[in-house]
């Protein structure tokens, strides 16, 4: 699942392409058509087809923003505003070509699903292999309640006093820490890949509880969080499966990687354990991580 730094740097190669189009048209996939013909959600959700349209085509993109792990895409129309929720899910990913058969990956150019054509000539192309992904269209993002209680950017400057206040909380106490970073309530955006790279680097076992763990860990584990994230922002995500970035091309987080899906420690040289945490596969190395 693309995590944040995944997100932000499809955000990025969005971006430059589509502030101030225009939105001349939307085209579905027949997956798409297909799925809410017979009542599925599929990729647009909590609206119909027609409607989407309705509220989609004729408007410019004014603004591409990320929110944790969802792309927003802010649209107005004289008066009308509105924006677009992006969560990519499993394998989803935004591309920005002239043409469907400009997409590179063949299993993305197959698996598209919706195709909104800017007034530049470009298309801004969402594909979806596992259809996981979703689109809203909404009029404010406060009809999005995910957001109302999410923690703040992991980089902003009221983060680390947010996570050090919702780790006091009775509800937390005692779970595993691993389970509870990949919270967004806690902080936002920070998946498993970077959860497990994190607490390796803070020298944290992931099946600590909370409630065990000094002041100085704490902070230990939310600063490494922010650094492995920072890192996979400036290496372009990590491309182990699917992800792409928006020209198709992909990230090099992967090769910075010390224990997730490795076998033997880079620091003892010791094996590589993985355990189910919280309903997430987790990479540690039981002789670094106390």
């Amino acid at each position: 699942m693309p995590e944040l730094p995944e997100v932000e740097h499809v955000k990025r190669g969005i971006e430059p392409f589509v502030i101030d189009q225009m939105i001349e048209g939307v085209e579905f996939s027949d997956k798409v058509i297909h799925g809410k013909a017979s009542g599925k959600d599929t990729i647009i959700k909590q609206i119909d087809l027609p409607m989407f349209k309705k509220f989609t085509e004729g408007y410019k993109i004014t603004r591409v923003e990320r929110k944790s792990k969802y792309i927003l895409l802010y649209l107005e129309k004289e008066e009308a505003k509105r924006v677009l929720i992006s969560h990519l899910g499993m394998t989803g990913g935004y591309f920005v070509v002239n043409d469907l058969s400009d997409i590179i990956v063949p299993n993305y150019q197959k698996h598209w699903h919706v195709n909104f054509k800017l007034s530049n000539g470009k298309q801004l192309i969402f594909s979806d292999i596992r259809r996981f992904g979703e689109i809203k269209n909404v009029d404010d993002i406060t009809a999005h309640m995910i957001f109302e209680k999410m923690a703040p950017e992991p980089f902003d400057d009221d983060a680390k006093t947010h996570y050090q206040e919702q780790l006091t909380l009775r509800k937390y106490q005692n779970k595993p820490i691993k389970q509870v970073i990949l919270d967004h309530h806690v902080i936002a955006g920070c998946g498993n890949i970077y959860a497990c790279e994190a607490l390796f680097n803070a020298g944290i076992h992931p099946k600590r509880r909370v409630n065990t763990l000094t002041k100085q860990e704490k902070e230990r584990v939310f600063d490494n969080v922010v650094d492995v994230l920072a890192l996979g922002i400036e290496q372009g995500g990590t491309s182990i499966s699917d992800y792409r970035h928006a020209d198709g091309q992909t990230g090099h987080m992967q090769d910075y990687l010390k224990v997730y899906k490795k076998k033997v420690c880079p620091v003892c040289g010791g094996a590589i354990q993985t355990e189910i945490i919280g309903g997430r596969n987790s990479h540690f190395c039981p002789n670094c991580q106390k």
